[in-house]
């Protein structure tokens, strides 16, 4: 059989091969959104079997469970070799899904497995081949390094005493290990008692009392501003959706204490004041300290009632949600720019739908002091697939400029993950190429290169300025 990942995986022409191998294939990478733990990274770890690296994959999870695999063999305590088999044995079955890709190309790229299909019928031969790389001393840092990893930007709590990046920092690793702050705790006012209870460890963390509003914005702005003094250059925010109320400031005092002091239940109208006036403020922090502020949009998380309960969060029961924040994104961002605290801003949604409706609403808000300071992100989660990469491809073509894209982030757990990176850069390839065969792009190899090599790592790195 012909192996099935090769040196012209998804390149289905000349031009796009040329591309790839010329300009993108080696370049480095800048991951400016992951969820690694960076302990890992710290402690250097080794996996002893590949379901200990693979194991914190929703994505696996949920096609497991859609094949009829019972939870134990998920996030249970059923042994690893068995677990693995489970998916193995899925595997053939998942053709078309991105992780039938992502798999064969992370055995590929890291193990040298291109010379069979993960079955159930190989599964012991994966499983041993795999452990023998893995027992040879495969650490995480050398994951990093085999894939030519420059920066890594975890996901931080403003809690989070960051000492782990800190110890990275002193410890001369090569490789940028940097926070980014992820407040997202700090808007879940209705959630009473888990709300106070965040409250408490924000205090701590800062250094001070919580007793009002403005007690809580100078909490948040103590937390950005150690994250700065720490290398922290961008924000995360994972919203359902954009808010936005006219007079955002109304009773919000009244509002905060009815939460923390009196466990009342709140109004839909007094929660979406209180994020309102929130989410401005932390992008007006942002702003001041010139970093880039990531926005995640559209997810709704933990539908699995029963599920939850059982194993937590973030365990594969989230999907994407439908929510018309067109017109508060708009009003969000036109205050922001009256204000002069629009700064850096990168957009991603969910859901196909909203990907031209950002697309064109970020054009409203470019200006002449960054090139592409507004950026739509790249397809994300459920969109993170050749059809969802193209559409957004798309959009950032037809009503942005391509040659200013930052490019793609894991947005992973994983160490192997850093194979989407290449997976990107091959689909992104294909449509140039394709596009240079049919004539709608000039048989020009330098200047269509030149934005293969700028959207791949030379854009992220001159936008973030890391």
């Amino acid at each position: 059989m012909e192996k099935f990942i090769n040196e012209n995986f998804l390149l289905e022409n000349k031009y796009a091969r040329e591309l790839y191998s010329g300009y993108a294939a080696d370049a480095p990478i800048i991951d400016f959104h992951c969820h690694i733990n960076p302990k890992e990274i710290l402690d250097d770890i080794k996996w002893k079997n590949i379901w200990q690296l693979w194991k914190f994959d929703s994505y696996k999870w949920r096609a497991m469970r859609s094949d009829g695999v019972e939870e134990r063999f998920c996030t249970g305590d059923a042994p690893d070799r068995e677990k693995f088999e489970k998916f193995s044995e899925a595997m053939p079955r998942l053709m078309r899904n991105p992780l039938y890709h992502w798999t064969h190309m992370e055995l590929a790229r890291y193990f040298g497995i291109d010379d069979l299909l993960l079955s159930k019928k190989t599964s012991e031969e994966v499983w041993e081949r795999t452990s023998e790389i893995l027992n040879g001393g495969l650490s995480a840092r050398e994951f990093l390094r085999n894939s030519k990893v420059k920066v890594v930007c975890t996901t931080d709590d403003p809690v989070s005493d960051l000492s782990v990046h800190d110890s990275l920092a002193k410890s001369g690793f090569e490789i940028s290990v940097l926070p980014t702050f992820r407040p997202d705790k700090a808007f879940q006012i209705e959630k009473g008692n888990v709300y106070v209870e965040y409250l408490n460890q924000l205090e701590q963390a800062a250094g001070m009392e919580i007793r009002s509003y403005d007690d809580l914005l100078n909490a948040i702005k103590r937390r950005h501003d150690f994250f700065h003094e720490m290398g922290c250059r961008t924000s995360d925010y994972g919203v359902e959706k954009v808010w936005f109320r006219k007079n955002p400031y109304y009773e919000i005092e009244t509002t905060f204490k009815k939460a923390i002091l009196g466990g009342e239940q709140l109004a839909p109208e007094e929660i979406e004041s209180f994020k309102t006036a929130l989410l401005l403020e932390c992008a007006a922090m942002d702003y001041d300290r010139g970093w880039v502020r990531q926005i995640h949009i559209g997810t709704i998380r933990n539908a699995n009632t029963k599920m939850f309960e059982l194993v937590g969060p973030e365990t594969g029961f989230d999907s994407m949600g439908e929510s018309n924040y067109a017109k508060a994104l708009a009003e969000h961002l036109d205050r922001l720019n009256s204000a002069g605290k629009l700064g850096k801003t990168i957009l991603y949604n969910i859901n196909p739908k909203d990907t031209e409706m950002l697309a064109t609403m970020l054009g409203n808000f470019q200006d002449s002091q960054i090139p592409c300071k507004m950026q739509l992100g790249s397809g994300w989660w459920f969109m993170n697939q050749i059809d969802g990469i193209s559409k957004q491809i798309e959009a950032t073509s037809k009503f942005s400029i391509l040659g200013r894209f930052v490019g793609i982030l894991t947005d992973s757990r994983s160490f192997t993950s850093y194979i989407r990176h290449d997976y990107f850069r091959r689909v992104f390839c294909n449509i140039l190429g394709k596009d240079m065969e049919l004539g709608r792009l000039p048989k020009d190899m330098e200047s269509v290169g030149k934005i293969v090599s700028d959207v791949s790592y030379q854009n992220a790195k001159e936008y973030f300025g890391f």
